[in-house]
């Protein structure tokens, strides 16, 4: 049992299990964040230019349906304007979490490019040749 407790220990204290904890957990407050200013600050206006709409009050109710020795089954609904709304959500996270990466791949590859040696240029024809006869007088 010490052994699982041992291994268990040395793979939550790599640096990446605990990366993903912190990226899970800020991503999870990005996304409220998201949610709160699609719904209480970009929705409402939205909805005003377009007659007043409150999205999230925007549905499809069907029926009723009375059966024969049944209770009345209640009336569904269709959420269409809730489903509007996450959409938004999902598009303006997606596009940020976008930007994120692309800012993180032009800084490493940035510090990718300064760490990179600079190779030396191709010595030309003419240090080739008298590289040679160098070689040559000192053989002889």
């Amino acid at each position: 049992m010490s052994k699982f407790l041992t291994e268990f220990k040395q793979f939550a204290m790599r640096g990446n299990v605990i990366d993903m904890a912190v990226g899970v957990i800020i991503g999870g407050a990005f996304g409220k964040i998201v949610s709160s200013i699609v719904d209480d600050i970009l929705m409402p206006p939205i909805g005003w230019l377009i007659g007043g709409v409150n999205f999230s009050d925007l549905k499809i109710t069907l029926p009723s349906m009375e059966i024969p020795g049944v209770e009345k089954v209640a009336e569904a609904t269709i959420n269409y304007g809730n489903f509007i709304q996450n959409f938004i959500d999902f598009l303006i996270i997606s596009f940020c979490v976008f930007l994120l990466v692309k800012g993180i791949n032009i800084l490493s590859k940035k510090k990718e490019e300064e760490s990179k040696p600079e190779t030396p240029p191709e010595p030309s024809n003419e240090e080739k040749l008298l590289t040679e006869i160098r070689d040559l007088l000192k053989q002889k």
